[in-house]
């Protein structure tokens, strides 16, 4: 007995007639009447008293047509479920963030597809753009979002609008009511930043013919913040970075310089799987 076979009894029980159930099935009647046969002969009970006009269900075909009715209910539903999975409504989505790009993961594309797809589960993965390159290379994740630079080697990027580099310190650091510096200003001040900015750091203020002086290095733009929230000293982070800790008694001030940008970036492997979910979550920021 096969879905088929399934198919073909439930109709005949439906319709209570051979010949109307053949029309639904588009099918011709002599058909339809050797499968019902096979079917009986296949599980060695009678499934129809067959009349003049119409069939009649027999107590073994009662119990085989709310059966069929169950069984064909629930492949309808798994084949629904698997195309759901297929056109990316339903699964989990494994995605690596670096910290710095939190606002630009929750921002309105987020929400937008959570009304869209809310059957998709989230997997974060968090650390730094080079290790999140590597959870891509390993397919333990399938998109990463990510700061420049990188090695964009077999990768596909879309790239969000630049955007600038900022000191961010408390008012007692604080030695001018200008929003916007130059970054000699920054000259002899104790700087935080994380490493992965340190050669485009150190490049600008060597092209204004100075060395920075570095307070603390880390890896992570809101141990950075954490730090100059403590009165620490000065931290250089991207402008957006600045919404990761909240409140606070932080002040910030853009550092005007063509060079000191930086731009989120969402990366996935030329070569390696990407799900359906993936495809729509990319799509956000192709189309948005």
């Amino acid at each position: 007995m096969d879905i088929k076979q399934l198919k073909y009894f439930y109709a005949i029980a439906e319709e209570g007639q051979i010949t109307n159930a053949a029309k639904r099935l588009h099918m011709a009647q002599p058909p339809l009447s050797y499968q019902l046969k096979n079917l009986e002969d296949e599980l060695g009970v009678k499934l129809v008293e067959r009349g003049s006009r119409n069939i009649k269900l027999t107590d073994a075909g009662v119990i085989l047509y709310k059966r069929a009715k169950q069984i064909l209910s629930l492949t309808k539903s798994t084949e629904n479920e698997l195309k759901d999975f297929k056109q990316g409504n339903h699964g989990t989505l494994s995605i690596g963030t670096v910290s710095s790009s939190g606002a630009s993961l929750l921002d309105s594309r987020l929400n937008i597809f959570h009304e869209k797809y809310p059957f998709i589960n989230f997997e974060i993965h968090e650390g730094n753009t080079y290790e999140l390159l590597e959870l891509l290379d390993k397919g333990i994740i399938e998109i990463a979002i990510v700061r420049t630079p990188f090695n964009n080697s077999g990768i596909n990027s879309i790239f969000l609008p630049k955007e600038p580099m900022v000191a961010a310190m408390r008012k007692d650091l604080n030695w001018t009511d200008s929003e916007i510096i130059n970054i000699t200003e920054l000259n002899n001040k104790p700087l935080i930043f994380y490493r992965r900015f340190e050669s485009l750091i150190f490049k600008v203020c060597q092209d204004f013919n100075f060395q920075p002086t570095v307070f603390c290095k880390n890896d992570d733009a809101r141990t950075s913040l954490l730090w100059a929230n403590s009165g620490l000293g000065i931290a250089i982070v991207p402008k957006s970075a600045i919404k990761l800790i909240g409140s606070s008694s932080i002040i910030y001030k853009e550092i005007d310089s063509d060079i000191l940008t930086t731009q989120i970036a969402i990366i996935w492997s030329k070569t390696g799987y990407l799900s359906s979910s993936g495809k729509n979550f990319l799509d956000l920021f192709e189309n948005t």
